[in-house]
C-alpha cells in the first residue's frame, strides 16, 4: 500500500470508530503531511476530562519510519517536555513497525500519560516532582489539565507562555506560603519562582534555615 492510500486509510478508520474518543484531522487539505490528532485524558488520573491535541509529520518514508509527534497542548508529565511538548516514547523511536498506526499511536500517548516512566524523563524537573513528592505532582498536573486541556481553556490550549495562563507558583507546584515568605523579605515573586525552581525546592520550611539561606543567596545574585 502506497503512503498515501495509507494515510487516507488511517483518517477514514479513525472518523468510523468514534467510540475511541479519537480525532485525526489534516491540518490543510492539500498536504497528507501535517495532521493534528486529539485524544481524551484517561480516567482517574491528573489528566481525566482534559482534551489533548498533538502535531504530526509525517515522513516520506511512512510506515517504515515513525510519525513525528509533539504535543500542542501543554502537558505536566515526566516523559513530555512542558516547554516544547517533545515526547519521549520508545515506539516514536526504535520500537517502531509499521503494523503500528497513527491511531495506535495517539493511544499509546494516552497510555502514556496513565503510566509515567520517571526513570527516562523528557522533562528531568517534572520527573523529580514526581519522584518526590507524587501528591504534589498530581495536583499540579491536574492543574495544568483544568488550565490548558479542559472543555473552556480556549486559545490557552497549546500555548506557548504559561506564566500568563495560570497561577505562575501553583504552575510549577511551587508552595505558596514559601513564595510568600520570601516575598515578605522584599524579593521579587517572578525572581523566587525562577530560583526555587532552578534549585529544585518546591517547598522551604522555616524550621530549614541552610535550605532558606541557600534560596536568599540566589535571590541577592
Amino acid at each position: 500500500m502506497s503512503r498515501v492510500k495509507r494515510i487516507l486509510k488511517e483518517l477514514e478508520d479513525v472518523q468510523k470508530d468514534t467510540s475511541a474518543s479519537i480525532t485525526l484531522v489534516l491540518v490543510s487539505e492539500s498536504d497528507l503531511s501535517h495532521l493534528t490528532g486529539t485524544f481524551l485524558g484517561p480516567p482517574d488520573t491528573p489528566y481525566a476530562n482534559g482534551r489533548f491535541q498533538v502535531d504530526i509529520h509525517i515522513p516520506n518514508e511512512y510506515p517504515f519510519k515513525p510519525p513525528q509527534m509533539k504535543f500542542d497542548t501543554k502537558v505536566y508529565h515526566p516523559n513530555i517536555s512542558s516547554v516544547t511538548g517533545a515526547i519521549c516514547l520508545d515506539i516514536l523511536k526504535d520500537a517502531w513497525t509499521p503494523i503500528l498506526t497513527l491511531k495506535s499511536s495517539l493511544i499509546s500517548l494516552q497510555s502514556l500519560l496513565q503510566s509515567p516512566e520517571p526513570s527516562d524523563p523528557q522533562d528531568a524537573e517534572v520527573a523529580k516532582h514526581y519522584l518526590s513528592d507524587l501528591a504534589g505532582f498530581q495536583k499540579t498536573a491536574k492543574y495544568w489539565t483544568e488550565i490548558y486541556a479542559s472543555a473552556d481553556a480556549g486559545k490557552k490550549n497549546g500555548g506557548s507562555d504559561s506564566s500568563k495562563d495560570g497561577d505562575d507558583a501553583k504552575l510549577y507546584g511551587i508552595d505558596e506560603a514559601t513564595v510568600g515568605n520570601f516575598q515578605n523579605m522584599g524579593f521579587d515573586r517572578a525572581k523566587i519562582i525562577e530560583v526555587l525552581r532552578r534549585l529544585g525546592f518546591k517547598k522551604v520550611e522555616s524550621g530549614e534555615p541552610r535550605t532558606e539561606n541557600k534560596v536568599i543567596e540566589e535571590l541577592l545574585k
